[in-house]
C-alpha cells in the first residue's frame, strides 16, 4: 500500500512531528479559514481517509500527527509530557504555516487539544467541532487501560473492547483495520498519554471557550458519561449539541462521512452568521 506523503517540522523541545496539508478548493476562490484536524489517541493521519475528501473540497485542511503517534517521533522517557505540550505543538505548526486562525476539528483526545487551544489561545480558533470529546478522562474507565494494555498489548486490548468503539452493524473489515492500525502504536507512550489524560478534568474552564462550538456526542458512550456532553453544552456559551443515537465512542471512525458533512453544515452556518 502506498502511504500518504507527510511533511515534518521540529517542535521547540526538539521532537520531530509529522503533518499534512490537503487543499482541493477552487484555486480561483478565497480559501477562507483552514481546518485543523486533530486525531484521537492511538490515531494517525490515515484515519481521516473519508473526512479529508469532503472537508478539503471546501476548506484547506491541516492534519497533524500528535507526538508519539503515526510518523511523529516518540519522545524519550525523560521528555516531559502534558496536554499543554500538545497544544503548544499545534500552535507551533500554525506559526510555521503562517496560519493565524483555524476551524478546529477534534476527535476524542484530539478534541482535548482543540478545547485547550480555544481556552488558552482564543484568537487562534474561529470555531471548534468536537466529536466524542469530553473535558478530560478523569473518573472514567480509561484509567484502567494502561494496565490492561501492559498485560495483553494494544491490539488485543482494542479487539477485546471493540464493542465500546463500534456498534454491532460496523463493517468487520473496518474494525479489523482499526485494530491493526491502533495496535501499531508504542504501548509505553500510549500508557503515558492515557494516564495523563485520565488525570485531567477542565470542566470549570469550559465557559472560557467563546467561539461557536459543535459538540457531537455518541448516544451510547461507554467510556465516559453521556450527561457530560449536556454539561459541556450548557457550560460553553455558544455551543450546539447533536447526538448520534445508539452509537458507541468511535463515531468518527464508524460514520466518517456523516461526521465530515456535519462539520461542513456547521461551518456554513458560521459563514452565514
Amino acid at each position: 500500500m502506498i502511504e500518504p506523503t507527510l511533511s515534518r517540522f521540529t517542535s521547540s523541545d526538539g521532537i520531530s512531528l509529522a503533518y499534512r496539508v490537503d487543499d482541493f478548493t477552487d484555486p480561483w476562490r478565497d480559501q477562507g479559514i483552514p481546518v485543523l484536524m486533530l486525531h484521537a489517541a492511538m490515531g494517525r493521519y490515515r484515519r481521516w481517509y473519508a473526512w479529508t475528501p469532503i472537508i478539503a473540497r471546501q476548506h484547506a485542511t491541516i492534519s497533524m500527527e500528535l507526538r508519539g503517534h503515526g510518523s511523529s517521533q516518540i519522545p524519550g522517557a525523560d521528555v516531559p509530557f502534558s496536554l499543554e505540550r500538545l497544544v503548544q505543538d499545534a500552535r507551533e505548526l500554525l506559526d510555521l504555516l503562517a496560519v493565524p486562525r483555524v476551524h478546529v476539528v477534534g476527535l476524542s483526545a484530539g478534541g482535548y487539544v482543540g478545547q485547550r487551544l480555544a481556552i488558552e489561545s482564543p484568537e487562534r480558533v474561529a470555531t471548534l467541532s468536537l466529536f466524542a470529546s469530553t473535558p478530560g478522562l478523569k473518573g472514567t474507565q480509561a484509567a484502567t487501560w494502561p494496565e490492561r494494555i501492559g498485560k495483553v498489548g494494544i491490539e488485543a486490548f482494542v479487539r477485546a473492547t471493540a464493542s465500546d468503539r463500534f456498534g454491532p452493524d460496523a463493517d468487520p473489515a473496518l474494525v479489523d483495520w482499526f485494530c491493526r492500525q491502533v495496535g501499531a502504536n508504542d504501548p509505553a507512550w500510549i500508557g503515558r498519554f492515557v494516564t495523563h489524560m485520565s488525570s485531567r478534568d477542565w470542566t470549570e474552564d469550559l465557559p472560557r471557550i467563546t467561539c461557536p462550538t459543535l459538540i457531537v456526542a455518541p448516544g451510547h458512550e461507554p467510556i465516559g458519561e453521556n450527561n457530560t456532553y449536556e454539561v459541556m453544552a450548557k457550560a460553553i456559551p455558544n455551543a450546539t449539541l447533536i447526538e448520534y443515537d445508539g452509537m458507541p465512542h468511535n463515531i468518527g471512525d464508524a460514520a466518517p462521512e456523516r461526521c465530515a458533512r456535519e462539520v461542513l453544515r456547521f461551518l456554513q452556518g458560521y459563514r452565514a452568521g
